[in-house]
């Protein structure tokens, strides 16, 4: 999901050198996966009145008023510093908006389409990932992305976040550690206790050996 590091650490060394047209470049390579996360966590009550776009724009200007400070001082790596912005700024959205219009929001009926749609990009199914999928397959993904989506929604905050993390952002477990500040194998642990609640509320077998 997100930008090759690589090329980021070369765009991060030009900025450092001062090259303006990096600042853009580098920006600008992070703004699908930046709004592909913040889809992902948006409330969808509040989805409907704030765009995904908006809030990403809003990163991004941060991140470059701030990306002097991160490169010299750099305590994450760019996309999970950037992440976390993206993150913070969410949670004031929702704090902000759900706190002074709590009633007008939830009473609104959404005016267009389906319940995830704004999530259907997600790919649950892996074993269904071939582009020239049969038209059943096809349903079969959809569904199964559907009701993936719907467990994801009855986890608590916490297993929702770190399941959120490895399986639609494609974060390693190093660097969710990095993002929750705990140690790898506390990480590894979470995850494994998120999937287990995941697979009870599928009606799945506790076992993910």
């Amino acid at each position: 999901m997100w930008p090759d590091s690589n090329e980021t650490e070369q765009l991060l060394q030009q900025v450092a050198g001062g090259d303006p047209a990096a600042v853009n470049r580098l920006l600008e390579r992070h703004r699908v996966s930046l709004r592909q996360m913040v889809r992902l966590r948006l409330d969808r009550a509040l989805a409907r009145r704030v765009d995904a776009s908006d809030i990403v724009q809003d990163v991004l200007f941060e991140a470059s008023r701030r990306l002097e400070d991160y490169i010299q001082e750099a305590k994450l790596p760019f996309h999970l510093w950037l992440r976390q912005l993206a993150k913070d700024r969410v949670i004031d959205m929702h704090r902000r908006h759900r706190a002074a219009q709590r009633r007008s929001i939830d009473r609104e009926q959404p005016l267009a389409a389906p319940q995830f749609a704004d999530r259907s990009s997600f790919d649950l199914a892996a074993q269904l990932k071939d582009p020239e999928l049969t038209p059943a397959a096809a349903n079969i993904r959809r569904e199964l992305e559907h009701r993936f989506l719907a467990a994801i929604d009855e986890l608590g905050e916490e297993d929702r976040e770190v399941i959120l993390m490895r399986h639609c952002e494609h974060l390693g477990n190093s660097e969710v550690a990095a993002v929750l500040n705990i140690s790898p194998a506390a990480a590894g642990m979470r995850y494994l206790r998120a999937l287990r609640r995941l697979r009870g509320i599928l009606g799945e077998p506790p076992s993910i050996g």
